[in-house]
């Protein structure tokens, strides 16, 4: 009887379950289904598209990458009402606590989504930021873009940026992601959330410009982390870490010998010289 019961129970859960998870399936907007982040690694973005700066100015996009410098790519909708302004605020603080100056280490290309929006939104938002940024420079390096659908679609069809607009409300549901891109043009990385830090911003920057920036402290450093994709955050390298241990190990070992080599020549020629007084 006993067993019969516990079947029994089982059973019944076994159901409400399934019959829960149907329910939360039918539940969740289906428009959920449409967007999401493909990424692309190794693609080149469209460098010939044409958007309008904040000035309303047509730019090509492969102009605004200095030379050998590389690029953090963040769409969004200027008139978003929440998430677009916390991925926007997280780039901005990692900026800020940064020693690396958009302009002059990297450039920044924040792009609207939404084709209705114009140079007019592009500039208010350009102004405020920049304007709490005060850094030197850097609003040569960092550029607020709109454009019209089709150009908007080619770049994020290129990067693997899916959105939509919901009808219902008129706002553009999206995940929140940035993407790094190379000197040429080339996706490297792509970082999720509205919590990224500016280690992994600074990393991601390194790594898509192939080492060639900043300090030589930098390097070493950045030289012992990668990205781990399921915790979506740069993670130590112990190979690489042990490879800078062994090297440094060898460099203090060298000065130690030669510090040793030159007090006992120092003191083979005093004993010499006294002696052949």
């Amino acid at each position: 009887m006993r067993n019969k019961l516990t079947l029994i129970f089982a059973w019944s859960l076994f159901f409400m379950f399934d019959v829960s998870h149907a329910q939360l399936n039918q539940n969740r907007p289906a428009i959920l289904d449409e967007i999401g982040v493909d990424e692309k690694l190794g693609d080149t973005i469209p460098l010939d598209l044409r958007f309008a700066d904040s000035n309303g100015d047509s730019v090509r996009l492969g102009d605004l990458i200095q030379s050998g410098k590389p690029l953090l790519l963040n769409p969004l909708y200027y008139e978003c009402p929440s998430l677009c302004s916390l991925v926007l605020d997280r780039v901005f603080s990692a900026v800020e606590d940064m020693a690396w100056t958009p302009g002059e280490d990297y450039t920044i290309i924040s792009f609207s989504i939404d084709p209705d929006e114009g140079p007019a939104l592009a500039k208010e938002t350009r102004d405020t930021y920049l304007g709490d940024l005060n850094r030197q420079g850097a609003e040569e390096g960092w550029h607020f873009l709109t454009g019209r659908e089709d150009q908007i679609r080619q770049l994020t069809d290129a990067i693997g940026f899916r959105y939509k607009k919901d009808e219902r409300t008129q706002e553009y549901v999206h995940l929140a992601s940035v993407m790094m891109i190379s000197p040429e043009g080339v996706i490297t990385r792509y970082l999720y959330g509205t919590n990224f830090n500016e280690f992994d911003f600074r990393n991601g920057l390194y790594e898509a410009a192939d080492g060639k920036i900043g300090t030589p402290v930098d390097q070493i450093v950045l030289y012992c982390f990668t990205y781990d994709p399921s915790s979506q955050s740069y993670v130590p390298v112990a190979m690489n870490i042990m490879k800078l241990g062994g090297l440094a190990t060898v460099i203090i070992l060298g000065i130690f010998l030669t510090v040793l080599w030159r007090r006992e020549k120092g003191a083979d020629r005093t004993s010499k010289i006294e002696f052949e007084k």
